[in-house]
């Protein structure tokens, strides 16, 4: 008999401090629109461009419990799916005739769902983040649950041999490009069955708007730095371009020094060179890194 893995349950809840500007709405409008259609929906981006943040806000309009899963390496099947923990032991003694003891013993192995089965049998919304950092056979499972809305299941279940998934489950993944380290390529029939938002950064209102809700700064000053970031980002300088995250650490890390926004505060500067200059590049040599802190420093002067 099948017994259900503890699984914690988000409750679908609007986000503290989730921004919702014109940008943010129209891809959330999508995403809705897609998913009432049908389709599963796919949050694809760089580090940073809020692809989780996005899938929980959406996750919340459902106002549906949400099963969260990341994606693992080390995930096979068994762990999207269940599999068998512990056993169960079924013991009788018969005593019926004093002068003979009869003892039966049985023990089974115990079965328990793991969180994609959970999600399927009741109509819960999955939210598989970072899916592509699981091995594509892990994922295999997926194609029949959102194509044929049916999920197999092992003949350890002891159960019939697919589970019907429940008309108002729902899937939304997330993932980074192909390229970045840990990063597995994706089944092209996984990757047809869902609609995917390429998300890259946001324009500069919102950028702004989510800096000051995160870090408490004034309008302005938040300005500024994302005037900073949005610089270094197109100065063709970058190994890897910062995005809204580093907007947030710096502001964050200023309010933390009681720095303020400014050329000539000494915490500023050198908090925008801690952050964005690392942030922008994977090495640390000694000419990369030189000419990155030299443009963080003209961007400082120039918007600051």
């Amino acid at each position: 008999m099948a017994t259900e893995a503890v699984t914690t349950l988000l409750e679908p809840r609007p986000l503290a401090n989730f921004v919702e500007t014109p940008f943010v709405e129209s891809v959330v409008e999508r995403a809705l629109a897609y998913i009432t259609a049908g389709f599963p929906i796919h949050f694809r981006g760089v580090s940073g461009t809020g692809k989780t943040t996005l899938a929980l806000h959406v996750a919340s309009k459902l106002g549906r419990p949400v099963v969260m899963i990341h994606g693992d390496e080390e995930f096979s099947t068994s762990d999207l799916v269940g599999s068998e923990h512990g056993y169960r032991m079924h013991k009788v003694i018969d005593n019926f005739i004093h002068s003979v003891l009869k003892t039966e013993e049985d023990m089974t192995r115990r079965w328990m769902d793991n969180r994609l089965t959970v999600a399927c049998k009741y109509g819960f919304t999955l939210i598989y983040d970072e899916f592509t950092r699981s091995r594509p056979e892990a994922n295999n499972v997926l194609l029949a649950v959102l194509q044929e809305k049916m999920l197999d299941l092992p003949a350890a279940r002891e159960t019939e041999g697919y589970l019907q998934v429940h008309p108002d489950f729902t899937a939304i993944f997330t993932s980074n490009p192909e390229e970045y380290a840990g990063v597995y390529r994706s089944q092209d029939a996984l990757r047809d069955r869902m609609i995917t938002l390429d998300l890259g950064c946001f324009d500069e209102d919102t950028e702004v708007a989510i800096t000051q809700a995160r870090s408490g700064l004034e309008w302005r000053e938040a300005r500024k730095i994302v005037q900073v970031v949005r610089a270094l980002r197109e100065s063709g300088a970058c190994e890897f371009t910062p995005t809204i995250r580093g907007c947030i650490m710096v502001a964050r890390a200023l309010g933390i020094q009681n720095g303020c926004v400014d050329a000539g505060d000494r915490i500023f500067r050198q908090t925008c060179l801690d952050i964005l200059a690392s942030e922008s590049s994977r090495t640390a040599s000694a000419n990369g890194s030189a000419k990155l802190r030299e443009i963080v420093n003209q961007l400082v002067d120039r918007f600051c």
